[in-house]
């Protein structure tokens, strides 16, 4: 008996998702809950396993479709298939396809502007009036001609390239401009997947909205390194897992955020939003992009257990199992960069948050001590904070807070 693999709701305000890569070919055989497509949301990217074990018998949506939710992706048969029947089935999928996307542009040609736009999901009503955009002017590509999210992001490009053109008749257009952009014959053009194009916008719609400015402190990380390394053998034998640097800055961190609750504010028009809750978000690198998970309720567990969420989080977002609540509600972000070498960064702000902090690597160099040199483990911690709300003093407050915790660490971690 055939059943039916559903486009998944993965959050409230999640009305869709867009399929990234399909695991399986149609005629593999898949087992209940292995990992069968995989898609991205405006949230997060997520694997979503099998409902059963059988044969991938259709494939309703190719890579790079957004698809609206609780819409039926694929088909598992219960019955394995002979060679013969797959490619039969490869066909007939084929045949299929084509009379799809034809039944698609006929049935966009026949709805009004006005059904496309009361059919598109809140994201993009809510993007339409954020940007100033009529609806009716958007050609959707979704099902129906329903207008997607993408479909929204194309507009805006297009708006932004005619805005550039235009330019000129008022003031010079800056040489980098993308408009001007070509490529030769031996470059290879590539479209941004769906992540790299969130975190696109995310990144252009921070720096619009926030006065970004950056403060440098240098750190004594001596103290810290010998009580990690003290403590290596004893704690993978106890936990199971290393202990890494992460959990003492987030400590550090959370005590200094009680101190300064502007920190752990937002900012919505002229009013401040101080948040109750600290809820710590922290930068994970994967091979296509960024993700932040988020630990949450940070100021009311200890240190073992911040330890704990820190390797969780970031082994489920390497593994992509993270749902969309697990990366929502951040209140303030940690990034370290330093894992990979560098040794200072000025990263942008992740909205609506006020301020983020970069972690550059730690590296033992030559210091002056009570007028004598010596060689100490070092590492460069930079605020990049939001001046519309906090200004330079009030950051740097901040920052000798977290300084002063790291390099007088005598907290238990146990």
């Amino acid at each position: 008996m055939p059943t039916n693999v559903i486009m998944p709701q993965m959050g409230e305000s999640i009305f869709e998702g867009t399929i990234t890569k399909w695991m399986k070919r149609l005629g593999d055989r898949v087992e209940r809950d292995e990992a069968l497509f995989e898609i991205s949301t405006d949230k997060v990217d997520s694997e979503i396993p099998a409902p059963v074990s059988g044969v991938l018998s259709e494939l309703r949506f190719q890579v790079g479709e957004t698809v609206e939710i609780n819409t039926v992706v694929a088909i598992i048969d219960d019955e394995d298939w002979a060679v013969g029947t797959t490619n039969s089935v490869n066909l007939d999928q084929q045949v299929a396809n084509e009379g799809k996307a034809s039944q698609l542009q006929h049935s966009k040609s026949e709805l009004s502007k006005n059904q496309v736009a009361q059919r598109s999901s809140p994201l993009v009503k809510r993007m339409a009036r954020e940007e100033k955009v009529d609806l009716s002017d958007v050609e959707g590509t979704g099902l129906g001609g329903r207008i997607t999210k993408q479909d929204m992001l194309d507009y805006l490009s297009e708006r932004n390239k005619i805005v550039e053109v235009a330019r000129p008749l008022v003031q010079p257009v800056q040489k980098e401009s993308v408009s001007f952009i070509t490529s030769s014959g031996d470059d290879e053009v590539v479209p941004m997947s769906a992540m790299r194009k969130t975190i696109a916008d995310h990144m252009i719609a921070s720096r619009r909205t926030s006065a970004h400015v950056t403060t440098v402190f240098e750190v004594n990380m001596t103290p810290i390194v010998a009580l990690r390394k003290q403590l290596a053998d004893e704690f993978i034998r106890k936990e199971g897992f290393k202990l890494s640097f992460m959990p003492f800055f987030i400590k550090g961190v959370v005590d200094s955020l009680k101190k300064f609750p502007v920190m752990n504010a937002s900012l919505k028009g002229n009013n401040i939003i101080y948040r109750k809750e600290i809820n710590i978000g922290i930068a994970v690198a994967l091979e296509e992009g960024l993700i932040v998970p988020v630990i949450q309720g940070v100021h009311e567990i200890g240190f073992m257990s911040l330890a704990r969420a820190a390797v969780d989080l970031t082994d489920r977002a390497r593994q992509k199992t993270l749902s969309p609540d697990e990366v929502q509600g951040g209140t303030f972000t940690i990034t370290n960069p330093g894992v990979f070498g560098s040794l200072l960064g000025t990263p942008i702000i992740n909205q609506p948050q006020v301020a983020i902090l970069c972690v550059g690597a730690i590296t033992k160099r030559p210091v002056v001590i009570n007028d004598a040199v010596v060689i100490r483990s070092m590492a460069y911690l930079s605020l990049t904070f939001d001046h519309r709300l906090i200004d330079g003093a009030l950051a740097d407050y901040f920052m000798s807070s977290i300084k002063n915790k790291l390099e007088g660490w005598n907290d238990s971690i146990c």
